[in-house]
């Protein structure tokens, strides 16, 4: 389907082609990019709300700023399709998040106005600074600028670089785009802060007029710059202490202004340019902007999927038998049923209670779920804290997030061995949002960690009958259980016949399960792949190929009595992983084997060592050659002599 760009749009191949464009024209410019990025998402989906909220601001900045010499960088990335759409992929849109497409966030390999690549939050502070001291140092005249979201700013990280950026005599601006808004609706002291500047009738009052006033001052011999900026701040000091925080830290604080003000926003930016030092730009948007049912409910308009523009409604797929329930709708369903009879549970979630599924316990026992903001690290020492004093915390986290919270597993978690249940959702490969989303690693980073249970359920009554076991009052160490995005297996599964269709049941740690006895050739998955494993099977039986296949649950302790029964009878071993074949589960099976003077042919099925793009699952699964066809293939090649028997005889 071909989608036409306005009128002026299609003019803008770069952001010199924006310049031509007349001032007065921009907000023109602003309604044709915001309608080509509906048009363009409702037909070929991505994310939505969150670069609707930023239109104005993308194009006042490069309308402003010489890029790309002038450096942007854009935390997270979600909100950049405007900036893409300007910066020469107009034309290319179209395959945004799509297989050997655009990614669907800033990429420093696909643009050089992509000057920084981002996927997790609150990493745009740290990143323009260390472009503005690069500057310095090269004696470069250009300016370095990060936009920061207010959910993204609750992070810790992002404090740290300003706390460092306002000693280290930096160019660099921070715009802070407020909408109140990361995927879910924020929380915390900074969003209540937040709030105070820009609400307060008072304070805004006032520091219009403390402007306007500046503004017709004679700069001179008895009104110097220094003399208006103290004014500034007293008035600050008088009437309010909203921009304290930010002056503390030693940047200059302005605003709040209308990030829909387009014409606001380039006379600002423009006067920002030339004031050196830290810098701190507090900008007003709607996430969603332009799109009304995506400004009333933000968070299911993040990425919403296909939908029709005119009326809004969601375009499912046509399905006409039951569908399995997603992994995160099962945690989230069970983790309510196991808090009902274990008044010791409680859930975390550092901003993703959509996400994981964390928000049906949040409403339903809000005294005993919690969304802690973007805070990876604070997540996991708070859910150690709680685990001092008895209570089992449930901590969910993303797999790919959880690599920021490394630190605290170890020191605060492991070292202790406190027995906190870390909950790892989207594990393995995550599909279109690419590398700086897919759980690859957590295999190997946990594996190598003393006094650690690392878990995966092939199927959600196994999720279900983990999550039994980790509350368990005999369990005493730190558990991890890792799961795919997207649904599970058990099509008709439901949230009211759940408990009833499956009753909790313990399983031993560290103990697998042989789910068939064959002859030719052992099949070990760890994880949902165990699935593709069963798939693959089907289909090896019309070749004469007896497959044996051990669903072996956990890596780490990893159960070597099974081990010793699968090297004992098989000579030929195919290891399927969701994870990294570096270091992972296969490696465990490498190791057990060299460890107990085994010989056999082992080939190891996962994620290679290189970094996987992004694409629909089953395109990367093939890609990455562990889906069922893969198995299949593996299984024919090991054992090629008894299939050309096996042909001959047919």
């Amino acid at each position: 389907m071909q989608i036409e760009a306005g009128e002026l749009l299609r003019k803008i191949n770069n952001p010199d082609d924006l310049k031509k464009i007349n001032r007065e024209d921009l907000h023109l410019v602003c309604e044709e990019l915001r309608q080509y990025i509906i048009d363009i998402v409702s037909v070929h989906g991505g994310h939505f709300a969150a670069s609707l909220g930023v239109v104005e601001l993308s194009v006042a900045l490069h309308y402003i700023y010489n890029t790309p010499y002038d450096q942007l960088v854009w935390d997270v990335g979600h909100q950049a399709y405007g900036h893409k759409i300007l910066t020469g992929r107009r034309d290319n849109f179209i395959t945004n998040r799509k297989y050997k497409g655009l990614s669907g966030f800033p990429k420093r390999s696909e643009s050089e106005y992509d000057t920084f690549g981002v996927g997790h939050s609150s990493t745009s502070i740290s990143a323009a600074l260390g472009m503005s001291i690069a500057a310095k140092y090269k004696k470069e005249d250009r300016k370095s600028v990060a936009i920061i979201g207010d959910g993204s700013m609750t992070a810790g990280m992002a404090f740290e670089a300003m706390n460092h950026a306002g000693v280290a005599d930096s160019d660099v601006l921070v715009i802070l785009n407020d909408n109140c808004m990361s995927i879910d609706p924020n929380v915390g002291a900074l969003k209540e802060y937040l709030t105070d500047i820009t609400t307060s009738p008072t304070y805004n009052k006032m520091r219009d007029e403390v402007w306007n006033l500046m503004g017709k001052l004679p700069v001179g011999k008895n009104f110097s710059r220094s003399m208006a900026s103290k004014l500034e701040a007293s008035v600050k000091g008088v009437v309010s202490e909203s921009s304290n925080l930010f002056e503390a830290l030693k940047f200059r604080y302005f605003g709040p202004i209308d990030g829909h003000n387009i014409t606001k926003l380039v006379d600002t930016l423009k006067d920002l340019k030339n004031i050196p030092g830290p810098k701190l730009l507090h900008i007003v948007t709607v996430k969603g902007k332009g799109y009304e049912l995506a400004e009333k409910d933000q968070t299911k308009w993040h990425a919403p999927g296909l939908f029709d523009k005119v009326t809004g409604e969601i375009i499912k797929k046509k399905i006409d038998v039951p569908q399995p329930m997603k992994y995160q709708d099962v945690f989230g369903y069970t983790i309510i049923e196991l808090a009902k009879s274990n008044d010791k549970i409680m859930g975390i979630t550092p901003a993703m209670p959509s996400g994981s599924s964390l928000k049906y316990m949040m409403a339903e026992m809000p005294d005993r779920a919690f969304d802690v903001g973007i805070c990876e690290q604070h997540a996991a020492t708070l859910s150690a804290g709680l685990a001092t004093q008895g209570i089992k915390a449930f901590c969910n986290i993303y797999s790919s997030f959880m690599q920021r919270a490394y630190d605290q597993v170890v020191h605060d978690i492991a070292i202790q061995k406190l027995p906190v249940v870390l909950c790892l959702d989207r594990a393995g490969l995550v599909g279109e949002d690419g590398p700086t989303h897919h759980g690859c690693y957590d295999i190997p980073y946990f594996r190598c960690i003393p006094n650690m249970i690392v878990s995966a359920p092939m199927n959600e009554k196994e999720l279900r009958n983990l999550m039994y076991t980790s509350q368990l009052e005999s369990t005493k160490n730190p558990f991890v259980i890792r799961y795919p995005r997207g649904e599970g297996v058990m099509a008709g599964l439901q949230k009211d016949t759940m408990a009833e269709k499956y009753p909790f049941e313990e399983i031993q740690i560290g103990k697998g399960r042989k789910l068939k006895d064959g002859k030719d050739i052992a099949i070990l998955s760890f994880g949902h792949p165990g699935n593709f494993a069963q798939a693959a099977i089907r289909e090896l039986r019309t070749d004469g190929i007896d497959p044996a296949h051990f669903d072996m649950r956990f890596v780490k302790p990893i159960d070597e009595e099974l081990l010793h029964e699968v090297f004992s009878n098989y000579n030929k071993i195919v290891t399927i992983e969701d994870g990294t074949t570096i270091g992972g589960f296969g490696s465990a099976i490498l190791e057990f084997m060299a460890q107990h003077n085994y010989s056999a042919e082992v080939k190891m099925l996962g994620i290679p060592d290189r970094l996987v793009e992004h694409g629909s699952l089953k395109e990367l699964y093939r890609e990455c050659n562990y889906d069922a066809q893969a198995i299949v293939e593996t299984v024919r090649e090991m054992l090629k002599e008894k299939v050309k028997v096996s042909e001959l005889m047919g």
